[in-house]
């Protein structure tokens, strides 16, 4: 290595070397660009590590209740301060009703290290608690989180995994249905009989009817395919029909409209979103609100909080929706009294 000098007059060495203030002023200097450059590469490092932070989210299939739980979680998740692409990845997956996809989605999330899962509904929940290891798994909306063993208690959740139960108000609902049918006496329930939470809402729903002398015929299927041919067997059987959260009947809620309209016979859904498209009237928490608070409950997990500890969450409140287009159709009345409560709190779907 060579070392080059050069010849300096005798003035330019004596400042130089004797120059205290700009010995001082060079020192200030480099202390600053050392501050700066250990700033950054630690805001660097910070960001870098926060963008490595993976969300996965799980949803059992399409159909609008599940996808209104999707964007509340979005939602959620950004009242919390998190943001998809600025300080999370979230990984979005839908399994499309198959449990094969269940299955490699949720090992997906483990192999790039989620930070957390989020399952929406309970087929997507079960199959990331399923998963080993310890990342938390939060529930998108589970209607019976203790009978199918997600949770250990619902104040003090014991594991992994926590979130939102999907209590719907199925005793408002009977009384919906006997406000709007006071003569009431046979009603037909279709369900997944591979669906948990479905299953537990009708138990419930049946207890409540026959307790008040309605007779209750209960309907499974294993699949959309089952739907149409079922439909039409019921119709011919029962004066009305209750479909609780079910997301297989959900995904083939036109399939079982086709068949209900025909025989004039009104469908009364546990879920909100399907008295969009031809149910008659129901009342429900909301999708979107379970979601919301899915995603604010995700959002405290990121911050530190322990899943074991902290209570499984439900939506309180809930909201009555009438379809008068589906009234009209099938030549029923609403009672000022429900249409009104949907006025207050609620929708008209005209």
């Amino acid at each position: 290595m060579r070392v080059l000098f050069w010849a300096l007059p005798a003035e330019g060495v004596s400042f130089l070397l004797g120059g205290r203030r700009m010995k001082k002023l060079i020192a200030t200097i480099i202390a600053i660009f050392a501050f700066l450059i250990v700033a950054f590469t630690t805001e660097t490092r910070q960001s870098t590590n926060q963008k490595k932070q993976v969300v996965g989210i799980l949803q059992t299939m399409s159909h609008p209740a599940l996808d209104q739980i999707h964007r509340g979680i979005i939602k959620g998740l950004e009242k919390e301060g998190y943001r998809n692409g600025k300080n999370i990845t979230i990984d979005f997956q839908n399994a499309q009703g198959d449990q094969s996809n269940l299955k490699s989605m949720s090992d997906r999330f483990i192999q790039q290290d989620a930070a957390l899962t989020i399952g929406i509904a309970t087929p997507a929940v079960q199959s990331l608690a399923n998963e080993a290891g310890d990342t938390p798994v939060i529930m998108g909306a589970v209607s019976d989180p203790l009978g199918t063993h997600l949770v250990k208690s619902l104040k003090r959740p014991g594991g992994k995994t926590t979130g939102v139960q999907d209590m719907q108000p199925v005793g408002a609902q009977l009384k919906l249905i006997q406000t709007i049918m006071p003569k009431l006496k046979n009603i037909g329930v279709i369900y997944t009989s591979s669906d948990d939470s479905s299953a537990s809402e009708y138990r419930e729903f049946r207890k409540l009817a026959e307790a008040q002398g309605i007779n209750v015929k209960s309907y499974t299927v294993t699949s959309t395919n089952d739907i149409e041919q079922v439909a039409q067997t019921m119709a011919g059987k029962v004066e009305a029909v209750y479909v609780p959260t079910d997301n297989t009947v959900a995904s083939g809620i036109a399939t079982l409209l086709k068949a209900t309209n025909a025989a004039k016979i009104p469908v009364f859904p546990a879920a909100d979103t399907m008295v969009k498209p031809g149910g008659l009237a129901t009342r429900a928490v909301s999708q979107f609100d379970m979601g919301v608070l899915t995603g604010r409950m995700a959002g405290q997990v990121l911050k530190g909080k322990n899943p074991a500890t902290m209570p499984v969450q439900r939506v309180t409140e809930y909201e009555t929706v009438v379809n008068l287009k589906a009234a009209k159709k099938l030549g029923i009345t609403i009672p000022d009294s429900v249409i009104k409560a949907s006025q207050k709190k609620g929708d008209i779907i005209k």
